[in-house]
C-alpha cells in the first residue's frame, strides 16, 4: 500500500513552498488535494481499519503541548519517525481536514522531514479543508 509517487512529490513541493511562505495559497491547495498516510493506532479495532467511513487517529501526547496527529506524505517519511508502524491508511488530506475533530488537536505533516508542517486545530480546518 503506497501513495502514488506524484502525490508524494507534489506534497513535498508544497511543503517546501510552505516553508518559505506559510500562507501560499497554491501550496495549501496542492497539499489539501494530496493523499497522506495515517498510522493506525495499535489499539484500533478491525472496524477502525476496514470501515471506510471511520478513521482512528493516532494521537501523540507530550507534556506542555497540544496533542498531535502525525501524518506522512510517503512511507520513507513515516518510517523515519515511526519505524514500528505496522499498518496505515491512505487518506486525502483535505477530507481528513474537513472532518477534523473539535478541540485542541494539532496535525503534523512529515514531522521528521526536511520541511515539516504542524497546524493547530483551527489551522487544519481553515487552511486545508478546501
Amino acid at each position: 500500500m503506497e501513495t502514488p509517487a506524484h502525490d508524494a512529490t507534489a506534497a513535498a513541493s508544497a511543503l517546501n513552498a510552505l516553508a518559505r511562505d506559510t500562507r501560499d495559497p497554491d501550496a495549501l491547495d496542492t497539499l489539501a488535494h494530496c493523499e497522506v498516510l495515517v498510522p493506525v493506532p495499535e489499539d484500533a479495532t478491525d472496524e477502525d481499519v476496514t470501515n471506510p467511513s471511520m478513521l482512528a487517529l493516532p494521537v501523540l501526547e507530550q507534556p506542555g503541548t497540544a496533542p498531535v496527529v502525525p501524518v506522512f506524505t510517503s512511507e520513507p517519511e513515516m518510517v523515519d519517525l515511526l519505524p514500528g508502524v505496522a499498518r496505515y491508511r491512505v487518506v486525502p488530506l483535505g477530507a481528513l481536514a474537513h472532518q477534523w475533530p473539535e478541540g485542541e488537536l494539532s496535525l503534523s505533516i512529515d514531522a521528521a522531514g526536511e520541511h515539516p508542517l504542524t497546524l493547530t486545530s483551527e489551522g487544519v480546518r481553515t487552511l486545508l479543508a478546501r
